[in-house]
């Protein structure tokens, strides 16, 4: 198969690059979704001999020969008819003479395998989509980095037409959507871009027919138990009765849409980022009173971020937003959202939890002097200080603990355990049952680690990830790291060689 990125100069027997004008643009790769139906037939069709708008800078343009290749997934749906696509669409690419990437994916037992697994996307046209994009870009990368050209600069084309359009705005507005779906599909999305999104279906097909070139029927496009074959027989039909450009008519309110949601988001993108005061892997707070108070069209989006973010599978519906939103205006409560999302206001903030970030306490021996990685990015380290000359380790312990916000400590090292010459290892948890210590400043008085976490307003999904620093691993706690110190293991005027312990990430 000659390469994308070569062409073959007619009777010479010479293959030769594309110079591209010095522009990485003009050779980058162009790859083509085709099916085999009358939509991307065309694409082809149009791709190899006429001008198309790639929106690469130039308008309707030709596209070199050379820059295209054409993709074909083989979903093994549909028995023989499968097969006689997959070879059509090789003919028809070797007629133009484009390579042809085939891949073949057993959507359905990969849908199944999806619902065993408890995801609610797991039915077979979620499944194809995912896969036929995830195959393009794997081309596309792949093709990119054979030319040497940026990833950016390559485009994937699809054959998405005006119908198209006009029926995932009818789907999506049945199912219950915002903006962003009512907006329907976009021209282009990145490196995806849809050049035939103003011609109709039945503009194409007359095309094909005029050029003499037939295209490949899928019966399953006309059962109406998917939701699109209902939409594009039974009820755009019904809309064509009264205005027979309703796609076109549809597209530019699409149009219209998406400019606006586009506009909106970057408001809310801002204020996202304002509100934001944690954000890790899995899980995001936003100040819940602040949240509270902005306008409820920015709160919308503000709150669907922060639920992407902590979880992007998830599939989000206007009701899981309207939940979020009445926890945020009673500034208190719970709930769950797809996919095991958990959503709290507690102590001020607004938590989204997703399953994956649920904390699991490290179990492991610290090493003094030496260090542990924790959870979430974050490092525990240990070392032995000596108390420097002239100074009085109490007011040198104090004024460390300022300084670092209570994120690192200094602490006596024979009292926590640690030999001050030898050093030693210290056992690092989480919270226990019955866990007790003396926080450091209560002279003695002893209290639950449960009470103390509750009162230094760490919320309770997060507490199981607080380390616990012991003497042994049944030992008495000296730090709940980033919390508070035992009193038993402070440092004293006697002092001579002090533990610190830091916290960081």
């Amino acid at each position: 198969m000659p390469s994308v990125m070569r062409r073959y100069a007619g009777g010479e027997g010479r293959f030769e690059r594309p110079s591209g004008k010095g522009d990485p643009e003009l050779a980058a790769p162009v790859v083509l979704m085709v099916s085999g139906g009358a939509d991307s037939t065309a694409l082809l069709v149009l791709a190899a001999t006429s001008k198309l708008d790639i929106d690469d800078g130039r308008g309707a343009a030709r596209i070199a020969r050379e820059r295209l290749h054409v993709l074909h997934i083989n979903h093994c749906l549909r028995g023989m008819d499968a097969e006689e696509d997959e070879e059509f669409v090789r003919e028809l690419a070797a007629r133009y003479g484009i390579p042809c990437t085939v891949r073949r994916v057993d959507v359905a037992a990969l849908a199944e395998q999806r619902r065993g697994t408890g995801d609610a996307a797991g039915n077979v046209e979620n499944v194809g989509r995912e896969v036929r994009y995830a195959a393009a870009t794997e081309l596309a990368n792949s093709l990119a980095k054979e030319c040497g050209c940026p990833r950016s600069s390559v485009r994937i084309l699809t054959a998405h037409t005006a119908d198209d359009r006009a029926e995932t705005f009818f789907m999506n507005a049945i199912r219950g959507s915002g903006p962003a779906g009512l907006s329907s599909i976009p021209r282009r999305r990145n490196r995806i871009v849809r050049p035939l999104i103003d011609m109709t279906h039945d503009q194409l097909c007359d095309l094909l027919r005029m050029r003499g070139i037939v295209w490949r029927e899928d019966d399953t496009n006309h059962d109406t138990r998917y939701l699109r074959a209902y939409v594009r027989h039974e009820i755009l039909p019904v809309a064509r009765k009264r205005n027979a450009r309703v796609s076109s008519s549809i597209a530019t309110t699409c149009d219209i849409l998406s400019d606006e949601d586009a506009y909106l988001n970057q408001l809310a993108s801002r204020a996202y980022r304002d509100l934001v005061r944690r954000e890790d892997e899995g899980v995001v707070a936003l100040d819940a009173a602040r949240l509270a108070a902005s306008e409820v069209a920015l709160a919308r989006r503000v709150v669907r971020k922060a639920l992407l973010f902590a979880c992007p599978e998830a599939r989000l519906e206007a009701r899981h937003i309207a939940q979020v939103l009445q926890l945020v205006a009673a500034g208190k409560g719970s709930c769950m959202v797809p996919i095991d999302v958990d959503v709290r206001v507690e102590y001020g903030l607004l938590m989204v939890r997703s399953a994956l970030a649920d904390a699991h306490s490290v179990q492991a021996w610290l090493e003094v002097p030496g260090e542990i990685d924790l959870t979430g990015g974050r490092v525990l380290r240990a070392q032995l200080v000596q108390v420097p000359a002239g100074s009085r380790a109490p007011e040198v312990a104090r004024a460390h603990g300022v300084e670092w916000e209570g994120q690192s400590v200094l602490l006596d090292a024979a009292a926590a355990g640690v030999d001050p010459v030898l050093g030693g290892r210290l056992w690092v948890d989480g919270v226990q049952p019955g866990d007790v210590l003396c926080p450091l400043g209560m002279h003695g008085q002893s209290k639950k680690l449960s009470d103390l976490l509750a009162e230094a307003h760490v919320p309770a999904r997060d507490r199981a990830g607080v380390p616990v620093v012991r003497t042994s691993s049944t030992g008495a706690v000296v730090w709940v790291a980033g919390v508070r110190a035992d009193e038993r293991a402070k440092v004293t005027p006697d002092t001579h060689t002090m533990i610190e312990l830091t916290l960081e990430g």
